[in-house]
């Protein structure tokens, strides 16, 4: 019996070695990619894969979905094959000592071995590619859907549709590339998309929406009615979208229907002010709050009123519009008796005075908050013909002109001496480049949008009120809030000569070569200067300001003739060329 079972033994020693075959050849019957390798050197193996492989890199594949066709090749696609490690997996499944190397190579040699190899590939274009291929072989599905013809619905019947199953798609793209086949179409998987939205679920909506379309709507506010028709009930209500169930009311057509009703209850909110009271002392007017239109709940209360069989009554919702400055904000501003107040008076041509008024009522009504400082040109903004500003005499670069908004300096003026006069902080002012005697001594002020301004700061603690009133021939400006109880001294340099007159000469061909005439019709003077001292004192007599104004304006030019005729060639000639030589 020992002897039997060592015999066997023995024998299946020696098959092991047998089949057990050089370690350095890779077993028979197993295969990478389809291809056999058994009997092969590992090295041999790879060699012959890779060269196998780079024969079919460019070598495109046709693949078909949807009714059309697709060629890729792996190089296009950037598909790739580790063939070392594919090759080495498959060595070591017939690998092993003596004997057991041979068992493990017969059963190869008898079921085989397929060994698949790692596989990579450009990503990004791969997804490109199956992004293009889905354009063309996707197919959305068409749920069913309502329209309406008039006053009537009906439905649609939707259409199933198909798309390309992309995960599934490059998995058997990249994996036939990287393989050994060609010559052959490849199908990709696609899915099918069904009906989501059937007849049958739309059924009910067809039946709600012929009801809102059977009579009108009528909406309550308070006592009054209005009426909306089927017509226009048609035009407002948006039918569902391929897919959705749900009606709704919207789109340019409800927003004219609504806007309509908007008219009928919307009243608009009133700001408390201030108004001067018959004693010409501030007062506060009240604010008025307003209603408007909620026109998304009316267009609910629309839709719901519209699906209601019975009486189809809605109401028009309103919510209160509240004013931005309320009564308790405007009596806090302290705005009750006059800070300042000057006047001025002002003539000229028509467009000066439409002007001058123009810019007032800018300037009028405005206030001005604790610790703010007040702009002239932030007020009015450009004073431009698009404002309705006209031309009139304006001082442009120290010369009299025509220009758009002459005369707006007359309201800079005016404010800026209720300002001076109220002991307020002037912070910005420029004198006028000409001298102009109707307005007071050294206390003129410019403005020119947006460079020159006029601005002076609120330091009295409270709110103030600018008012312009604006008479036949005057002007007042007045600054109300809370008189802070200023004293205001000042005193005004006399105007004094800083140079010479200027002259301007005009070349005159009546006048003879060599003779000059000065134009006595036309003013000329030196230019000149002054300045204004004032002293602002609180009401305890402590100095609070203590400032200067320096004032120059330039001289306006001496007109001088200069004759350019030439000499006569003789006495008579003379005589007729010298008989007029003034000008007057």
């Amino acid at each position: 019996m020992f002897a039997a079972l060592v015999g066997l033994l023995a024998a299946v020693v020696a098959v092991g070695f047998a089949y057990a075959g050089s370690a350095g050849s890779i077993a028979g019957g197993v295969r990478v990619a389809g291809v056999a390798i058994g009997g092969m050197s590992a090295g041999d193996a790879v060699g012959a894969l890779q060269q196998q492989s780079r024969r079919l890199a460019d070598r495109p594949v046709t693949f078909v979905a949807g009714g059309q066709r697709f060629d890729f090749t792996a190089r296009q696609l950037g598909v790739t094959v580790d063939w070392q490690v594919a090759v080495d997996e498959a060595r070591r499944e017939g690998d092993g000592f003596g004997p057991v190397r041979g068992f493990r190579r017969l059963v190869l040699r008898l079921s085989g071995s397929e060994v698949s190899p790692s596989i990579g590939s450009y990503e990004v274009t791969v997804a490109s590619a199956l992004k293009a291929m889905a354009a063309k072989v996707d197919r959305p599905h068409v749920p069913s859907a309502i329209v309406l013809k008039g006053l009537e619905p009906s439905i649609v019947l939707g259409k199933p549709g198909r798309v390309l199953d992309t995960r599934a798609a490059a998995t058997t793209i990249v994996s036939t590339l990287a393989s050994f086949q060609r010559g052959r179409t490849v199908e990709l998987p696609l899915r099918r998309e069904g009906v989501r939205v059937t007849v049958a679920s739309l059924a009910p909506v067809v039946e709600s929406l012929r009801t809102m379309l059977s009579a009108p709507v009528r909406l309550r506010y308070a006592a009054a009615y209005a009426a909306v028709t089927p017509r226009q009930l048609a035009s407002m209500i948006e039918v569902p979208e391929p897919g959705s169930r749900k009606l709704r009311i919207g789109g340019p057509a409800a927003e004219r229907v609504l806007g309509r009703l908007s008219k009928l209850v919307d009243r608009p909110a009133t700001d408390a002010r201030i108004s001067l009271g018959a004693d010409g002392l501030p007062a506060v007017v009240p604010a008025l709050n307003g209603r408007t239109l909620d026109r998304a709940a009316t267009a609910e209360s629309i839709l719901e009123a519209a699906a209601a069989p019975g009486e189809r009554l809605g109401k028009l919702v309103v919510t209160a519009a509240a004013p931005a400055r309320t009564t308790a904000q405007v009596q806090a501003m302290g705005i009750k008796e006059v800070v300042g107040s000057y006047e001025t008076t002002y003539g000229g041509v028509a467009n000066r005075l439409h002007n001058v008024r123009l810019v007032a009522e800018l300037v009028d009504d405005h206030y001005i908050a604790p610790g703010a400082t007040y702009s002239f040109n932030r007020t009015t903004g450009e004073r431009s013909a698009a404002k309705g500003f006209l031309e009139a005499p304006v001082i442009i670069n120290g010369e009299l002109q025509n220009g758009i908004g002459g005369g707006v300096c007359q309201v800079s003026t005016t404010l800026f001496n209720a300002a001076f006069e109220s002991g307020l902080p002037i912070t910005d002012r420029t004198n006028h480049g000409l001298y102009i005697s109707h307005y007071p001594l050294g206390r003129d002020a410019t403005v020119d949008y947006p460079s020159t301004d006029l601005q002076f700061r609120n330091d009295t603690g409270h709110w103030l009120w600018v008012h312009a009133f604006i008479g036949r021939s005057s002007l007042r400006m007045t600054i109300f809030g809370t008189s802070p109880g200023r004293r205001v001294e000042s005193s005004t340099t006399p105007l004094r000569a800083i140079g010479a007159v200027p002259v301007k000469k005009v070349l005159d061909p009546l006048l003879p070569k060599g003779k000059t005439v000065v134009d006595d019709t036309i003013p000329f003077s030196p230019p000149v200067a002054t300045s204004v001292h004032r002293v602002v004192y609180s009401p305890a007599g402590k100095v609070l300001y203590d400032s200067v104004w320096y004032s120059s304006y330039r001289g306006q030019p001496k007109v001088v003739h200069v004759g350019t005729k030439p000499k006569p060639a003789n006495k008579a000639a003379a005589d007729e060329s010298g008989k007029v030589i003034a000008l007057h």
